[in-house]
């Protein structure tokens, strides 16, 4: 199993120097799971710090073996203003991680999709008063944070019968800050120019592709994903959904590769690793 870059006791203090700082940071926690702090808030995209997966899959054919190990336990994150879930899948929504979370953090509210609430309700139980729904196209503020939903794929724009989206990607602006996280989505008409507009400072983006004989949803590939970036102008472009289960990986070579030729700034982070968030010169590797 691979180290992570750092954990645990390492991986509080960077987050509290950061905090005390003042400075805009932010952490690959592992999966799609991203912690950012900036302007003075912590939001926290899509955690899944738990081995809940490998522990259901363990006897099936679909064995959920984790490559890299658990950075954080998600009690010991503190100090979180907002959480969001992008849909209902257990690496996105895991109550193993979102019930300690919520309980640590008790002003901290979940950004869920409006489409999801019954679903997020029956896997967390009684969190109502704790969960803001959206849609895409919406625009929610929490805690000084505003955050409009994203449609995304996974594999398809997939609505309930009210036209809501059950899978999203968000935008979160915190001030002048703001950064797109894709949730698991696949290239569709609707996204680069819902998201072009925006002008986005950081696109995190999943690369492991769609590949049918994983039996699970697929999302953009390395090329997709340096390309989408480079559409919609982010001006950091930062990989995810690798390096969490054996069966469900990709390298992040063919994204690199594809940002350079493209000209776009791309960044990829070691699970626990953190990066400065500061446009005015180049991002850096603080740890």
């Amino acid at each position: 199993m691979k180290a992570a870059h750092q954990k645990d006791e390492a991986l509080l203090r960077d987050i509290e120097l950061t905090r005390s700082q003042g400075l805009a940071r932010l952490w690959w926690l592992g999966q799609s799971g991203f912690l950012v702090h900036a302007r003075g808030k912590s939001v926290l995209f899509d955690p899944y710090l738990s081995d809940s997966l490998t522990r259901k899959y363990a006897q099936t054919d679909k064995p959920h073996e984790r490559i890299t190990e658990l950075v954080i336990a998600p009690n010991r994150l503190t100090g979180i203003d907002l959480i969001t879930c992008s849909h209902n899948h257990t690496d996105h929504l895991d109550g193993e991680t979102l019930l300690p979370l919520l309980e640590a953090n008790p002003r901290a509210m979940l950004v869920v999709p409006r489409a999801n609430v019954s679903s997020v309700l029956e896997r967390l139980g009684s969190v109502e008063t704790r969960l803001v729904p959206v849609d895409a196209g919406e625009t929610v503020r929490v805690a000084g944070v505003e955050v409009l939903g994203v449609p995304a794929a996974h594999n398809t724009v997939e609505r309930d019968e009210r036209g809501r989206c059950r899978f999203l990607g968000y935008v979160a602006r915190l001030d002048n800050l703001k950064l797109y996280h894709s949730g698991d989505t696949m290239l569709h008409d609707g996204l680069a120019p819902a998201l072009r507009p925006l002008q986005v400072d950081v696109a995190l983006v999943p690369i492991n592709g769609n590949k049918p004989e994983r039996r699970v949803a697929g999302n953009l590939n390395g090329i997709e994903a340096a390309r989408l970036s480079f559409d919609i102008g982010a001006k950091l472009a930062i990989p995810h959904h690798f390096d969490m289960f054996a069966f469900n990986t990709e390298s992040p070579d063919e994204f690199v590769a594809e940002a350079r030729r493209l000209g776009q700034r791309c960044h990829v982070l070691e699970n626990g690793a953190g990066l400065d968030l500061d446009f005015q010169s180049n991002p850096r590797t603080t740890v």
